[in-house]
């Protein structure tokens, strides 16, 4: 087991936590998952993150208030990386994640209402009891701005828009993967939306040269 239990708080083995993990990556990428050397800087900032410690998480430089935005180039593992780094958390901590093309196919097929759908500041796990909607858009930018019954709207813009009032006024937790660098997130969204991301997300990135390791 890579994390142990006192005082009803969970301790966690950062070593059987890599191990694990790598396991898993295994298991769901094939044989030839692996976690690079290159990548453990990186790896550790957001496993410090995802556990909540929030010491550590200081040390490294990150806001524990915030979301994270993982960025890098194609194929660097972020989609990957933070499916892996959910499967160590309890429930209460985890998050949703959303591909953002499939967000814009839902807005062709269902309008407006995908909006507030993923607007919400919590969703009800049984009568009575909520927990805070934190969700990652996953490969921001990789969707494309459908039209519903010839309305076209920047879906994803009005989203992150949206939660990031939550943000402000209950804390909210936004995550997110992207290809984009910050020019290139101010283009396809506007000026608002990357300060407001600024604002709301800790940057964590892949080096513009990181190996694609689909290959």
């Amino acid at each position: 087991m890579f994390y142990t239990i006192s005082n009803n708080q969970i301790i966690y083995n950062y070593q059987k936590s890599l191990d694990f993990i790598s396991q898993k990556g295994k298991e769901i990428y094939g044989t030839g998952f692996k976690l690079l050397s290159e990548d453990m800087p990186l790896i550790r900032k957001l496993f410090v993150y995802m556990i909540q410690d929030t010491n550590l998480t200081r040390q490294e430089g990150l806001d524990p208030r915030k979301g994270i935005m993982l960025c890098g180039p194609i194929g660097a593992g972020k989609t990957s990386l933070i499916h892996l780094m959910r499967l160590i958390l309890p429930e209460p901590r985890s998050y949703m994640i959303k591909s953002c093309r499939d967000i814009s196919f839902e807005f062709h097929k269902d309008g407006y209402d995908v909006i507030h759908r993923y607007s919400k500041k919590s969703f009800e796990i049984k009568p009575g009891a909520k927990i805070p909607k934190t969700i990652c858009f996953d490969d921001l930018g990789a969707e494309e701005n459908l039209k519903h019954f010839g309305n076209e709207c920047n879906a994803l813009s009005e989203i992150l828009l949206s939660r990031y009032d939550l943000f402000i006024s209950d804390g909210l937790l936004t995550h997110m993967t992207t290809n984009l660098n910050a020019s290139e997130i101010e283009k396809q969204y506007g000026a608002r939306v990357r300060s407001r991301l600024r604002e709301m997300m800790n940057v964590l990135s892949f080096p513009d040269d990181a190996a694609d390791k689909r290959k």
